[in-house]
This record gives C-alpha cells, structure tokens and sequence, in this order.
C-alpha cells in the first residue's frame, strides 16, 4: 500500500528551473513538505489540479515562466495568486504564501515595489 505524506502538490508543465528552485526554497522555509510532477495543461489547469490532489488543498502551478497559488474548493481559473515572469522573490514568497495558507498565517507580498 502507497501511502501520500500531506504536501503542497507542484504541477509542471516546462517550468524554468530557476523559478521552480525559488518556489521549493519559500515552501522549506515554512517547514511544510512538497512533492512536484510533470503534467500537461494550461497554468490554471496545472494549479487547479494541484489543488485537489493535496492532502493539505494548497497547489502550485508552473508553465514556462508563469506560476499560480491555488486553493482546493476554489473556481478553477480563480487562482490565490498569479505571477506573469516574477522575479525571483516573488516567486519564494508564492512558495512561502502556498505553506502559510495551510498554517492560517498572514501572506508575504508577491507583487510591488519591494521585490528583489
């Protein structure tokens, strides 16, 4: 018998490895587990799908250069968030934002003029 561990499910479909790194790296910093696969789709296919696979709901899409935060019971195509070509922090943060969801903490900035 396979048993799943409770984790943020990655959905990939020609992800920039840079950006996937950067993902991962904000959900370790939450100290929550993740697990990626390769699929095809579209962004919001990717994370909705992620989404309910996740024992914990929370799914992370990545096609190309664009990633999407996704919450089970949500629309499909209503992502959480959603980054256009971000850069590196912001993509930690969309990581980081995918655990603290899980952990009902308040969410770090994707998008503004703080990015690094």
């Amino acid at each position: 018998m396979v048993v799943s561990k409770p984790a943020i499910i990655i959905y990939t479909s020609d992800p920039d490895p840079d950006l996937l790194r950067e993902i991962c790296a904000g959900i370790e910093e939450e100290g929550v587990l993740y697990q990626i696969s390769s699929h095809e789709g579209d962004l919001d296919t990717l994370a909705y799908e992620a989404a309910a696979e996740s024992m914990l709901g929370s799914g992370i899409g990545l096609c190309g250069q664009r990633a999407a935060m996704m919450m089970q019971r949500l629309p499909k195509g209503k992502n959480v968030f959603e980054l256009d070509h971000p850069r590196f922090r912001a993509c930690r943060n969309l990581g980081a934002n995918s655990a603290r969801a899980i952990k009902k903490m308040p969410f770090k900035p994707v998008t503004g003029e703080s990015e690094s």
